[in-house]
């Protein structure tokens, strides 16, 4: 595999790991983890519910740190997002009290736009798909404030981070199956996990969003053609240079794509038999144990037990009764 350059400045150090951590506690509870027990799927499965987090998603993390980071700049902070990125920079700002706009496109989740509606930002809908609204954010953030990338940013990577340092303190090493769109929350759990005794990593991405494996297969962040995912929070393509597809491969970091049926059977049935509402996005890693794509059966080093990550719950009603239909 082509190793990518890796932009240093890019990569969290010791220091921002530590900070991220530090201001992540100060205002987050640790979430939970729990034996997971699925039909079709063979045990032991423990899943960490950052759909607990107080904004239904893990995406709060990342956004805690670098709005702490880059609150001392007084710019104001914009970003793009497919929601729930701009969740957490909503309630990050509001919390530490630093202006902030959110871009999301005019195709977002109305779950998320709703949820975003009940905080203290600028929210501006712009576009037909992630990328559109990534690219205005970025015209916005040149004229007047600091844009902070879901996944391409230092203090972003040190914050989702966090979930896997609180992962050694509740589980012995494991497989960690980690949801990947633009790969900030996998290369903050590689950052943490890789190279540790019995800990294994493997990213999962929608099949019709294959960005970041492609971008590790070229050797560089490539566009790729982007199909319709109930995965919204994992779909579009990443800024060129973008940092965490180098990440994985540094670390040996594999990923798969989860196809669409999957995800969409994964959501369902995590609700009928787990009684746990989780969107597609947070679902992919169900949905690669319900297709055979990853196993559990451990080696000398690990003990075979899995911890998949549902990393929010922010769906759409009328999209969740379409699948329990299903």
């Amino acid at each position: 595999m082509a190793l990518m350059t890796e932009p240093s400045e890019q990569v969290p150090t010791d220091d921002q790991l530590a900070a991220a951590y530090d201001v992540v506690s100060a205002h987050l509870e640790r979430t939970p983890v729990v034996p997971l027990r699925l039909t079709g799927i063979a045990g032991p499965v423990l899943a960490k519910l950052e759909t607990m987090q107080p904004t239904g998603s893990f995406k709060v993390r990342g956004a805690l740190a670098a709005c702490a980071a880059y609150a001392a700049e007084g710019a104001r902070i914009v970003t793009a997002s497919a929601g729930n990125h701009g969740l957490g920079i909503a309630y990050a700002a509001t919390r530490l009290d630093v202006p902030a706009t959110v871009v999301v496109p005019e195709t977002a989740s109305p779950a998320k736009v709703a949820a975003l509606r009940g905080f203290d930002v600028d929210l501006r809908q712009i576009g037909q798909s992630y990328d559109e609204a990534e690219s205005a954010a970025l015209d916005l953030a040149r004229a007047d404030g600091r844009f902070v990338s879901a996944y391409n940013d230092p203090h972003v990577i040190a914050g989702q981070a966090t979930l896997a340092r609180e992962l050694l303190e509740q589980v012995e090493p494991a497989t960690v199956l980690v949801p990947v769109g633009g790969g900030g929350l996998a290369a903050g759990t590689a950052r943490v996990l890789a190279g540790r005794a019995g800990w294994h990593i493997i990213g999962v991405e929608a099949a019709r969003s294959p960005v970041v494996s492609s971008a590790m297969a070229a050797g560089r962040v490539i566009p790729v053609d982007v199909g319709d995912t109930i995965a919204d929070g994992l779909a579009g393509n990443i800024e060129t240079g973008s940092v965490t597809p180098a990440l994985l491969a540094a670390t040996n970091t594999p990923v798969c794509g989860a196809p669409e049926p999957a995800i969409r059977s994964a959501v369902a049935q995590l609700a009928t038999e787990a009684g746990l509402v989780v969107e597609g996005s947070g679902a992919v890693g169900v949905a690669a144990l319900r297709e055979g794509l990853v196993t559990n059966d451990g080696d000398a080093e690990s003990p075979g037990v899995t911890v998949v990550l549902l990393t929010g719950r922010n769906i759409a009603t009328g999209l969740f009764c379409e699948l329990l239909a299903e």
